[in-house]
C-alpha cells in the first residue's frame, strides 16, 4: 500500500464529499446501463435443453419452476475435472440465501456445471451451499451459451469467448451468467449473458474488499486470483 495522505477529519470530509459526487454520478450511469440492459431484444429458445437436477431430469424451462424469469451461473466444473473453479465458488459463496429474495421478484437462480451432477451434489455439501446447482452433463447448453469449450464442442462453433475479446478460450470451461425469461405462452428466451469481469458486480465479498485502503492487492501479471482458496481450505 502507498503512503497514505493524513489529513485532519475537516480536510477528510472535503475529500469524502469530493468522491461522493463522483459516486453519485456512478449510480446514476450505473442505472442507466441497468435500463438499456432490460431492453436488450429477446431471442425466442428452440432448442430443448436436458439438465439433470436433485428432481430428476428438467428442461429449461421447468428451472425456471414459477417464476417467469431466471438467471443462471454458469460454474466452471468440467466432465473430467476432478474439484470445480476456486474462483467460481468464491462468487457461489456470495449465492446463499439469495433465492428467496430473487423469488420474490419473480427471478429464479440456478448454477450449471457440465461435471455429472453428484460430484456438484457432493462438492455443495462440503461447501454448506443450499442453491439449487444442476448438471449440463450431455446438453449442448454450455457450447451454445459459450462457456463449455470442450472436445465436444462444434468444430464449426468459434473458440472466442466474452464477445470476441478473447478470441480463444484457454480453457475447457469458462465463466459467466445468462438470464432468460419466459413468455405467457411458456416460450423461452435469452434475455443477456455477461462473462470475464461483467461478472465483479455479482460478487459480495469483492465489493467489500474494493472499499478498503488496499483494496484486491491483486497482481497486474499472471493469474490476479491465484490467492484464492475454497472457503474451509484457508
Amino acid at each position: 500500500m502507498t503512503n497514505p495522505t493524513i489529513a485532519s477529519r475537516a480536510e477528510w470530509l472535503e475529500a469524502r464529499k469530493a468522491l461522493l459526487e463522483q459516486e453519485k454520478a456512478h449510480t446514476k450511469q450505473k442505472d442507466a446501463l441497468a435500463e438499456a440492459r432490460r431492453n436488450l431484444p429477446w431471442v425466442k429458445i428452440d432448442k430443448t435443453y436436458r439438465f439433470q437436477t436433485t428432481e430428476g431430469e428438467k428442461t429449461l424451462g421447468q428451472l425456471f419452476g414459477p417464476r417467469s424469469q431466471l438467471i443462471t451461473y454458469h460454474f466452471m466444473f468440467g466432465p473430467e475435472w476432478e474439484n470445480p473453479c476456486k474462483s467460481c465458488s468464491f462468487w457461489a459463496d456470495s449465492y446463499n440465501g439469495l433465492s428467496p429474495h430473487l423469488g420474490a421478484r419473480d427471478v429464479a437462480f440456478v448454477a450449471v456445471s457440465s461435471a455429472p451432477l453428484e460430484r456438484l451434489t457432493a462438492f455443495k455439501d462440503r461447501m454448506g451451499w443450499d442453491f439449487e446447482w444442476v448438471s449440463s452433463f450431455g446438453s449442448d447448453f454450455n457450447f451454445d451459451y459459450d462457456v463449455g469449450f470442450g472436445p465436444d464442442r462444434p468444430k464449426e462453433m468459434s473458440r472466442a469467448y466474452n464477445f470476441g475479446t478473447i478470441a480463444d478460450a484457454p480453457i475447457d470451461e469458462m465463466h459467466g451468467t445468462s438470464v432468460f425469461a419466459k413468455g405467457d405462452d411458456g416460450s423461452v428466451f435469452h434475455t443477456y449473458s455477461m462473462y470475464g469481469r461483467g461478472l465483479d458486480t455479482t460478487n459480495a465479498a469483492y465489493s467489500y474488499i474494493d472499499l478498503t485502503p488496499k483494496g484486491r492487492s491483486e497482481p497486474a501479471e499472471g493469474n490476479p486470483m491465484a490467492w484464492l482458496e475454497y472457503h474451509d481450505a484457508y
